[in-house]
């Protein structure tokens, strides 16, 4: 049966034009982003990398990775790596940056600058309005991070963080569906497979739900 599936290389999946699958107007080398994975804006969805990856030189060497199916809101911040000034020093102050005579008396400015790593974010995360994320984050697959957090740390697969900084507010399911979904990684099934566990996925009934999916492993290991 051809069914019609969303396009993951359509720029707006849908009508209302506010949410982008932004895997297909970033341009950077060094930002990954998966299929479905959407940034919802009123004003200007398609400039996520411009408005929303802060201070990104690729040639610093870190990375921003998305993985599929996310959802970020409008306002999200990704900080990558360059945002942060020396620390090694009695000084934070960038002075080789203005140039002159204080450039050539100082070391080139990048190079000072502490690594923290790649952000990276799973797959199936929802960030939640106005959230920051800053260098050198992991956030797990299914995590929330709630409106207007500061997330400093990494945030385990399947839990809830809020606040600033933010800190684990609650995991969201039980130990054994979470490790089902884990090894499910539902996000990585052929278009039409996928199709047809929606409704499973959307199930409130979450024992329910377990029980599928443990079925649906067993036989996909056999």
């Amino acid at each position: 049966m051809n069914h019609q599936i969303p396009d993951p290389n359509a720029v707006f999946p849908n009508e209302y034009g506010t949410s982008c699958f932004i895997k297909n107007v970033v341009t950077a080398p060094n930002i990954t982003i998966g299929d479905y994975t959407y940034y919802d804006d009123a004003e200007d969805p398609t400039g996520f990398e411009k408005n929303n990856v802060l201070f990104n030189y690729p040639e610093f060497g870190d990375r921003l990775i998305i993985g599929k199916f996310c959802a970020i809101a409008s306002g999200t911040k990704f900080i990558m790596g360059p945002a942060n000034h020396r620390l090694s020093s009695v000084t934070t102050y960038p002075f080789n940056v203005f140039g002159g005579a204080w450039a050539e008396r100082t070391p080139p400015h990048l190079s000072q600058l502490p690594h923290k790593g790649d952000i990276v974010i799973g797959n199936d995360v929802w960030i939640g309005r106005e959230s920051v994320i800053l260098p050198g984050v992991t956030i797990g697959d299914g995590a929330i991070v709630a409106a207007y957090s500061v997330v400093a740390g990494d945030v385990a697969p399947y839990c809830v963080y809020g606040g600033n900084p933010a800190r684990l507010l609650k995991r969201r399911f039980p130990e054994e569906l979470t490790a089902v979904l884990l090894a499910l990684k539902w996000w990585d099934l052929p278009a039409e497979e996928l199709l047809e566990l929606l409704p499973v996925l959307c199930d409130p009934d979450l024992e329910r739900v377990r029980q599928v999916l443990e079925k649906r492993l067993e036989i996909k290991e056999h």
